[in-house]
Formats: C-alpha cells, sequence, structure tokens
C-alpha cells in the first residue's frame, strides 16, 4: 500500500500554501482552475460540465 497523500506532500517539501496557489491558478485557454485537468493536460470541466476546449498546457495569469 503506497503512502498517504499528506505524507507524500510533507515529504516534497512543498508547502502547503505553495500547493494551493498552484491548484488555484486558471488555464488561460478554458478559464477552469488546473484542479479541473486530468494528467494528460485536458479539461474535464466542471460540475459535471465537460469543457471540451483540449487545453493542455496552463500558465500562470
Amino acid at each position: 500500500m503506497g503512502m498517504p497523500t499528506e505524507s507524500k506532500i510533507r515529504d516534497s517539501g512543498i508547502g502547503l500554501p505553495e500547493l494551493i496557489s498552484h491548484f488555484r491558478e486558471r488555464c488561460r485557454e478554458c478559464g477552469h482552475h488546473r484542479i479541473m485537468h486530468d494528467a494528460g493536460g485536458y479539461c474535464e470541466g466542471v460540475m459535471n460540465k465537460p469543457c471540451n476546449s483540449g487545453c493542455e498546457s496552463f500558465e500562470a495569469e
């Protein structure tokens, strides 16, 4: 069994404020938060509404 997520975050040395700000960034292409994108970078939409924008990159605003 793998390590709990909290332990992985703590062991990574990434601070909680940095992690939160990373996921609060919005995609310039679709405007959705980074957390709404899958591991491949494609937007899965929000609130059961798929985005279908095909976005695959993120840039801080």
